[in-house]
Formats: C-alpha cells, sequence, structure tokens
C-alpha cells in the first residue's frame, strides 16, 4: 500500500472542520501541530509591535494515495483556501516508506476496494 502524506497549514478556527472533512473523505487521523506562523503575499501588519495576524495550524495526514486528492480537495473546499487569501495552503508530497500504520491498513484495503 501506497501513502502520501497532506501537509495543510490552517487558520485556527477552522482545523476542526478541515480534520472533520477529511476523516469523512477517507483520512484515518491526524497530527495537528499549533501555533504556527507565516507570510503570504501581503507582509503581516503590527500594532505598536505586536503582531495582527491570527494563528495557524499544520495538520499532517498520512492517507492512502488512492484517496489523497480527493481529501486535498475537500480540506481545500472547508478551508476556503481558494475563495479567500491568507486563510490557508494544503499540498502532498509522496511517502516513500511507513511504520505503525498496521491497524489501519485493513480497512484502508475495503475502502480503496470500494472506490475503485
Amino acid at each position: 500500500m501506497h501513502f502520501k502524506l497532506i501537509i495543510a497549514f490552517v487558520d485556527d478556527v477552522k482545523t476542526d472542520k478541515v480534520m472533520q472533512a477529511a476523516r469523512e473523505s477517507g483520512a484515518t487521523g491526524a497530527t495537528v501541530i499549533n501555533n504556527a506562523r507565516g507570510e503570504g503575499l501581503a507582509i503581516s501588519k503590527t500594532f505598536f509591535g505586536l503582531s495582527l495576524e491570527t494563528q495557524r495550524d499544520v495538520v499532517l495526514f498520512l492517507v492512502e494515495e488512492h484517496l489523497s486528492r480527493h481529501i486535498l480537495e475537500k480540506i481545500s473546499d472547508v478551508g476556503e483556501f481558494d475563495i479567500s487569501p491568507g486563510t490557508g495552503i494544503a499540498f502532498q508530497i509522496d511517502v516513500e516508506d511507513a511504520v505503525g500504520v498496521a491497524s489501519q491498513i485493513q480497512k484502508l484495503t475495503d475502502v480503496v476496494e470500494e472506490a475503485l
């Protein structure tokens, strides 16, 4: 079984919705890293030296490769990444190997067979 790693940078107020949408689309879990910062095209504004940027969460999803594009699109829809600039981004990368997922492989096999 082959996997993709989806990495999503999400407004912290949308993290739970993004995780729920990913799970409904076939993701079997996620890891959340809180309080990330970043900049896009526009430089972050400050007020007397205090940053006015919103906090971001980094959400990591290890997903089966056949489900990854659908999950990525759902994350984008729920996170409104293409609607409002600065709300977040998500991308996927190939995973060469993974351990610790043996308990999920049987469930994923059934889901992927149904999808194909």
